[in-house]
């Protein structure tokens, strides 16, 4: 029946499609590349082409590979295909090229044994090229005594990116320089057409090629530094994300075996963006497509959208791929465009036209001239507008009020959007829309170190620092710190304290702004009379700095970090904050960044970490974070690159001057490459290139627009200087003698919002904030059992812990249960990587001591040497205990993402024990068995006085119905689930619980899967469940967090109140 539907809804979106659309949708087998222009449904042809393939083949969806591009990419590929085949398209797999080299690394993690390296950071990365420019010989070109000695740093590091995501070798690109510097002499660049001065036509401009030469010998030098930094990546065991893709052709390449793992398992590879994909990317794509498996290859793209490749390269695949398959290729032309009217469709080519690099100027017989084919815009002669405004802010007034208009007139928000080439121009904006009050919906990076909360910590942290380094020398940041709002003390009383500090300094008496606070704090009042005392908030201040001050001694930085966010009242005040969402993520940020700097150097104290901080911030080194404002409902805020993909009905292209556009080209782009690095490109000149991207650029923004397209300029800057219109308003006009549009907006208005941008921005809602934010998780949500005990326990729980996601520090315990269970992984591993032979328990033994040296950063020496000592001790019995008696036939750290019932599962599965086909699912424990009543309680299947059941009875049926559903392997069966304690009873014994599982258990956790999904996606997570000891129903009443309480009223049997749900 549910294949009858698909068939039905297939069916209907099939004749929807065009006389080309169809033709690369029915081309079921083969290599397929489609050109497709903008607007011409190319996401709507992978989705159809995907639910053909799943129809009229024997292929399952686990056997499809969708390549995009994007994490965006990936996310709305899976929102189309869920819209056109439902649930199966959790099983198709759609990744990114690193998502995807990531999940063969992980599966395959003893063939790669990069367990020991870690990802490099910014700061790191930083540190190891100015080690590699410290050791730069003498007569290297890139060396400098004075000024920026660290100069190159950047020019570097862009030039090693570009190898690593190229595949170039050091070989290659000397090649490619010595041939391009030998032609120099007869490019025609490069050579007189005229008679000049003491030159003749045909005569060598010698000084531009020495020029020439110069750039090719700085280059050269840099070449050869690449592998003096790849050593010192290596000798550091650092790595970073181009490496991963390096990784897996090299493993493809050196593994026969292992390709073909992969290659045998995707019968169908699907590759969208294709024009941007990089040289490493692309050989993934070559390695994985086999014809003994491979029944096709389809790859989608437009090279005149190519606006993220290396310059130079936007026709390099595809032309490459062409060439490649050229006896078996099918190529399909997209040219009916179902988004823009013909008039915005003629400018845009009139722009991309005068690009030479394109696929129609290198395939034969190819054409790409788009028209509108959309029933609803045909006829429709909507010109573009052009419109000049005398200054920036004028400008800015236009879009701001024709917005208003459009949006009195009846336009809905969503279909309008303001595009521009840089970011800065859309935060000004911003500020213009606010005044008008209308909502938009925007993306920009952020630097967290520098956000006022996250600053605010920082400077907790060097006052403790600098305090427990040498006391009463931190007062300058104390009497700031004791300003921060979340303290709550009066202003006025920091101010009389500081004079009295001065005071006593004044007269020679040794004191500080610190201990004057203490002492005020334990002195007694001498009399009624006296005003000795502080006040209840200073004084709490005072405590819990001091308290802060002894911890920096006895507790990891993670923990003290902790105690920052939660005793002072920092997360109370975001949580009662109108912007609660963005700061916790700030704070979580920040967080992260914190374990990161930890895990790098177990043995960080706060002293260093405060050094590091600050040498981030001296070397402009960002701790990035992505800020969403609004939602997609509102107006569309977008940088170009932004925009690609998308679509509105209303265009304003904003800020179109030439300083903004075609001056960027004069600005230095670190190393010149030789135009032969990519073949397609050899006879282009290097600012002709360039010109070629922006016209690419320019192409994608205006082919955003549906009906109308605004592109606005201003004459003048801010300074007053005057600003020339982009060389693209001037080719527009030629060609289509479209009549400029002056805009002059009145003082009055002028000054108002001038007025407005020094006036405090209007906030929005809370309530849509926290609708914004919480849809955003919704939409993406995967249920786990994690998230289902939440839930049952507690909504509150789940909306701090899965939602909000409140940040945490890895504790003691959390640390040693993972080093448990990483040991006893590894233990399984090398069992099969020996020939079914257990190793002898002192790998055991040295495994878990890695793991617990790799994260030392969680312990504090005492419990470091504790949990160390104890580890040895319960393992070893361990081993003893079980080592002849384990099951061999097994597979450890198991992540599996099924369906059940339309909603998203998934899980990470300790160990599955085989029988057969039969499974026992085994799950580590690490803690104290001895509580016996709560061990018990969460064993126990539903009863009356726990009608939901206990967390481990629904874990183990979570799990059967999660192996059960699998269709990576459907043959896979559940008989039981054992809950292993690792640690012994007080009795010394070790101690199994296991689980068998009934079909009444599968229906009625089932039943609770599909019920919580259903209350999660239908926002039910505000109220509590009010028990005295539940953590977050005691941190909203403690801080007032509920908007209303429910009292309790109805008495069980026993006549105990039933506890109330917190609102």
């Amino acid at each position: 029946m549910q294949k009858e539907k698909q068939l039905e809804k297939f069916n209907t979106i099939y004749q929807q499609l065009n006389q080309q659309q169809q033709k690369a949708v029915d081309a079921l087998f083969g290599v397929i590349m489609v050109i497709a222009g903008p607007g011409t449904g190319k996401t709507q042809i992978l989705s159809a082409r995907i639910g053909k393939i799943l129809l009229e083949t024997d292929t399952l969806p686990q056997n499809i590979l969708c390549l995009t591009y994007t994490d965006a990419g990936t996310f709305a590929m899976r929102k189309r295909l869920l819209e056109f085949i439902g649930p199966e398209a959790y099983k198709v797999n759609i990744h990114t090229f690193h998502s995807f080299c990531n999940n063969v690394i992980q599966d395959n993690l003893e063939v790669f044994n990069k367990r020991s390296l870690n990802p490099i950071s910014d700061l790191e990365e930083v540190s190891l090229y100015k080690e590699l420019i410290d050791n730069f010989k003498k007569d290297n070109p890139l060396k400098r005594y004075r000024g920026d000695v660290y100069y190159e740093i950047n020019n570097l590091k862009s030039l090693f990116n570009a190898i690593k995501k190229e595949g170039w070798t050091k070989e290659f690109l000397l090649e490619r320089i010595e041939s391009y510097c030998n032609n120099l002499p007869l490019d025609e660049n490069y050579i007189y057409k005229r008679a000049y001065k003491n030159f003749k036509a045909g005569d060598v401009k010698q000084h531009l090629i020495d020029e020439e030469l110069n750039k090719m010998e700085r280059l050269k030098a840099a070449v050869n530094e690449y592998e003096h930094f790849i050593n010192l990546m290596h000798t550091k065991s650092l790595y970073d994300f181009n490496d991963m893709i390096n990784w897996v052709i090299t493993a493809f390449e050196k593994h026969p075996y292992l390709l073909e793992e992969y290659s045998s398992k995707y019968n169908h590879i699907l590759v969208d963006e294709y024009q941007d994909t990089s040289g490493t990317q692309n050989r993934i794509i070559e390695l994985l497509y086999e014809p003994n498996y491979t029944e096709s290859i389809f790859v989608v793209g437009d090279d005149d959208q190519s606006i993220y490749r290396f310059q130079g390269a936007n026709v390099e695949n595809m032309l490459g791929f062409a060439q490649t398959y050229l006896q078996q290729l099918q190529t399909v032309v997209l040219v009916d465009n179902y988004r823009s009217v013909q008039p915005i469709l003629n400018i845009s080519k009139t722009i991309i036209d005068k690009n030479e690099q394109r696929l129609i100027n290198k395939i034969p017989n190819l054409s790409k001239n788009i028209v509108t084919a959309h029933k609803d815009l045909i006829g429709l002669t909507n010109e573009p507008e052009i419109i000049a405004c005398n200054t920036e802010q004028e400008e800015l007034i236009y879009i701001s009020t024709k917005i208003q208009q459009l949006l009195q007139e009846g336009t809905e928000a969503e279909k309008i959007a303001v595009i521009y080439r840089e970011n800065k121009y859309g935060d000004v904006l911003a500020t213009y829309l606010n005044h008008a009050q209308i909502p938009f919906y925007s993306k920009r990076q952020i630097n967290i170190l520098q956000e006022p909360l996250i600053a605010q910590i920082i400077l907790i942290l060097e006052y403790l620092a600098a305090e427990h380094d040498v006391p009463y020398e931190g007062d300058e940041m104390l009497f700031e710190i004791l300003h921060f709002n979340f303290w709550n003390i009066k202003a006025i009383e920091i101010a009389q304290l500081t004079t009295e500090v001065a005071t006593k300094r004044f007269k020679e008496e040794k004191t500080s702004l610190r201990a004057l606070i203490h002492f005020k704090s334990i002195e007694p009042s001498k009399d009624l009379f006296s005003s000795n005392s502080i006040s209840k908030e200073l004084k709490q201040a005072c405590q819990i700095l001091e308290q802060f001050i002894t911890d920096v001694s006895n507790c990891t930085i993670q923990t003290l970090l902790e105690n920052i966010i939660s005793h002072t009242g920092i997360l109370a005040q975001v949580m009662q904050g109108t912007q609660k969402h963005f700061q916790l993520k700030l704070l979580t940020g920040f967080f992260n960044f914190i374990k990161e700097e930890t895990a790098r150097n177990p043995n960080l104290n706060l002293k260093e970490l405060v050094a590091i901080i600050e040498m981030m911030q001296d070397e402009g080194i960002a701790l990035s974070l992505v800020e969403t404002i609004g939602n997609e409902k509102n107006i569309n805020l977008l940088t170009v690159h932004g925009s690609k993909g998308l679509e509105f009905e209303h265009v304003f292209i904003a800020g179109t001057v030439a300083h903004v556009w075609e001056s960027k080209r004069k600005a230095s782009r670190g190393f010149k490459l030789p135009n032969n690095i990519f073949l397609t490109s050899a006879q282009l000149h290097a600012d002709d290139d360039h010109e070629e991207e922006l016209r690419r650029l320019f192409y994608v923004a205006l082919t955003r627009a549906a009906k109308h397209l605004y592109i606005s300029y201003y004459q003048s800057k801010n300074d007053g200087k005057l600003a020339e219109p982009s060389m693209f308003i001037a080719e527009i006009i030629d060609a289509y003698q479209i009549k400029t549009q002056n805009y002059i907006s009145s003082p009055e208005v002028q000054l108002e919002f001038t007025l407005a941008q020094f006036s405090s921005k209007a906030q929005p809602k809370l309530e849509q904030i926290e609708a914004d934010f919480v849809n955003r998780i919704v939409e993406k949500f995967v249920m786990n059992v994690t998230a289902l005990n939440n839930y049952l326990k507690c909504p509150l729980q789940f909306y701090y812990n899965n939602i909000i996601r409140v940040p945490s520090g890895r504790n003691e315990a959390m640390e040693f249960g993972s080093a448990v269970h990483h040991a006893l992984d590894m233990l399984f591993k090398k069992m099969q990587e020996n020939n079914n032979v257990f190793p002898s328990k002192e790998v055991l033994i040295a495994d878990y001591e890695w793991y617990l040296k790799r994260h030392r950063e969680n312990f504090t020496q005492e419990q470091f040497d504790r949990r160390l000592e104890y580890g040895h001790k319960i393992l070893t019995n361990y081993y003893d205990y079980y080592i002849h008696s384990f099951n061999k036939i097994v597979t450890t750290e198991k992540n599996i993402r099924n369906i059940v019932d339309d909603i998203p599962i998934r899980g990470k599965l300790d160990k599955l024990e085989f029988n057969g086909n039969v499974i026992n699912v085994v799950d580590y424990k690490t803690g104290e068995y001895e509580k016996a009543k709560k061990i018990k309680k969460s064993l126990d299947a539903p009863n009356d006085k726990n009608p939901n059941g206990g967390d481990y009875w629904r874990q183990a049926v979570f799990y059967k119905i999660l192996i059960d559903h699998n269709t990576t392997n459907p043959n896979w069966k559940v008989l039981s689930t054992e809950f292993d304690f690792v640690e012994p009873n007080t009795k010394n014994e070790f101690v199994k619980e296991k689980i068998n599982i009934s079909e009444a258990d599968i229906t009625t956790v089932k039943a609770q899967i599909k019920s919580t999904w259903q209350k999660i996606q239908n926002k039910e997570f505000y109220i509590g469940c009010g028990k005295e000891d539940c953590k977050w129903c005691n941190f909203v009443k403690t801080y007032d967090l509920a908007s209303t309480y429910i009292e309790p009223e109805e008495v069980d049997e026993n006549n105990e109140l039933i506890p109330p749900p917190i609102a």
